[in-house]
């Protein structure tokens, strides 16, 4: 295309001259928009619980509801501050932004929206504060198209449900609450505890990873599965409940490497130095905050902070591609407090992008001692190959653990064993038996089954929870685990089990004995 250039009367404007302006607010087709931003689940759920850190939560419970046909809904509950009328309506807008304060979480100011919209049709937050009654808005797919409009929520049906989880909420907080979950609604009839395991298995992933720093500094974070029973009775029996653990991705006990982790300190233009921690993992190591947190490669690489909220974990910014060799190499890296033109971090907080600044710095980048970053991944590489060469013993796959034993025993025995590919999990249920049985199998659903009858002797004469009777349910795991995904049942695995019966019914009785003397 040809143009002119140098013409006489036009020279080039630094600055495009205006003249006058106008207001476009947003149309309702924005909406599409908001609820299709590409957050994941787990991300979406998180985006919420940096709220409830912001609003200086303590304890938060993310809640799954659901019936004996489907998943309801989910609540994330906190114990923060909480809002008033005038809150609620700020928080609800779509496209008005609040001032964070230093050291807070959100940015944007979408985040609620956004998250929620993006997996629930309908949004409601219910909140009380210290001196405001409790008060809820509700957004929806549908008022958004029609002008953006919010609904009040029934100031009754708000006190009800704060009352209902003041277990968390005593005299302020917040409820999250969605509804019509569009992947909740695509789970097929009688599939709902199959996909909850899944799910809530990669929630508490994500956020034991990306939230460790504050569970370490006694964020108590819950996931918990009730089920409703009919109308006026209640929400029924809870049927599954986790503790969040903290997965640090640099929780290593010994180092790989002698001399890591170590500080490196990268001049970045238009930022100026930027302190970088290299660690090196141990070869081969099996703990949770290496191996369960996704697949080694991607991993790899740098893992940006943003204050102590972790925001992307792993991947090496345009520095270099993932290599195997490499997959001990971690770097945390804390982003600059204050704004700046070279890390951008993405609205859902899981990415962060740089420009070619950051990478020049680190080719600059050395430690106290004059040793180079580039050293680093050296050292890395060299820990990696010799871990290579060394023996390894062997271990025979299990089944893996599933509902009934708690996450931490679960943790501890993945990083211990490696699972069957493809094995359901052993879950573990109390029902009635008959009286002459301790435990049976049902191996048709891999549970093993424990006589209810029994349940208070080790649980010190209470109630259990779901997770109940650590050391029991540990023990039968490592004697029955090989009697799972065989083929014929053997006569010899049958007398086995008849005559642990036999000896576990006759400690039962010691220890009902001795719990009735000691309460005597």
């Amino acid at each position: 295309m040809a143009y002119k250039s140098g013409a006489v009367g036009q020279a080039w404007q630094y600055d495009v001259p205006t003249a006058g302006s106008t207001h476009l607010p947003p149309d309702s087709g924005y909406g599409k928009a908001l609820t299709n931003q590409g957050y994941g689940f787990e991300v979406a759920v998180a985006d919420l619980i940096d709220n409830s850190i912001d609003a200086g939560a303590d304890e938060v419970v993310v809640h799954f509801l659901r019936d004996a046909h489907r998943i309801l809904t989910l609540l994330v509950i906190d114990n923060g501050r909480g809002m008033d009328d005038a809150g609620l309506d700020a928080a609800m807008t779509v496209g008005r932004r609040r001032e964070y304060g230093e050291g807070a979480l959100g940015m944007y100011g979408t985040g609620l929206k956004a998250a929620s919209l993006s997996h629930a049709s309908s949004l409601t937050v219910i909140s009380r504060t210290k001196r405001s009654r409790a008060a809820g808005r509700q957004l929806t797919a549908e008022g958004i198209e029609d002008s953006f409009r919010c609904d009040m929520v029934e100031p009754r049906y708000a006190q009800e449900m704060v009352d209902r989880y003041d277990g968390v909420i005593e005299w302020q907080g917040t409820i999250v609450r969605w509804d019509k979950v569009r992947a909740f609604e695509t789970v097929a009839r009688g599939q709902s505890e199959a996909f909850l395991s899944k799910a809530i298995s990669k929630l508490e992933t994500h956020l034991g990873l990306y939230l460790h720093r504050f569970l370490r500094k006694g964020l108590k974070l819950d996931i918990a599965v009730w089920d409703v029973t009919d109308a006026g009775a209640g929400l029924g029996e809870e049927v599954d409940h986790i503790a969040v653990e903290p997965l640090d991705p640099f929780g290593y006990k010994v180092p790989g490497r002698k001399g890591y982790p170590r500080t490196f300190t990268a001049p970045i233009e238009g930022v100026g130095d930027v302190t970088l921690t290299a660690h090196v993992w141990p070869a081969k190591s099996k703990q949770a905050g290496f191996r369960q947190i996704g697949a080694l490669a991607e991993r790899q690489g740098f893992y940006f902070y943003r204050n102590d909220r972790l925001v992307q974990a792993g991947g090496w910014n345009d520095l270099r591609n993932p290599e195997g060799h490499l997959a001990l190499a971690r770097v945390e890296v804390e982003l600059p407090a204050s704004a700046n033109s070279v890390f951008s971090l993405d609205v859902k907080k899981e990415g962060v992008t740089v420009t070619p600044a950051f990478t020049a710095g680190l080719d600059k980048a050395v430690d106290g001692h004059g040793v180079t970053f580039r050293q680093f991944e050296a050292d890395a590489e060299a820990t990696y190959r010799d871990g290579a060469k060394r023996s390894e013993i062997v271990r025979k796959p299990v089944t893996p653990p599933g509902k009934g034993l708690d996450p931490k025993i679960k943790r501890v025995i993945k990083e211990e064993l490696t699972e069957k590919p493809g094995e359901a999990p052993i879950a573990f249920t109390w029902t009635a038996l008959a009286d002459d049985v301790f435990v049976a199998l049902d191996r048709e659903s891999n549970a093993v089954l424990l006589n209810k009858t029994y349940r208070e002797d080790f649980n010190d004469g209470r109630r259990g929870g779901s997770n109940d009777a650590p050391v029991t349910k540990t023990l039968l795991y490592l004697l029955l685990e090989d009697c799972f995904g065989l083929g014929r049942w053997e006569k010899a695995r049958q007398d086995r089990i008849d005559y642990w019966n036999t000896i576990l019914l006759a400690s039962v009785r010691v220890q009902r004995e001795r719990r009735g003397r000691a309460e005597a």
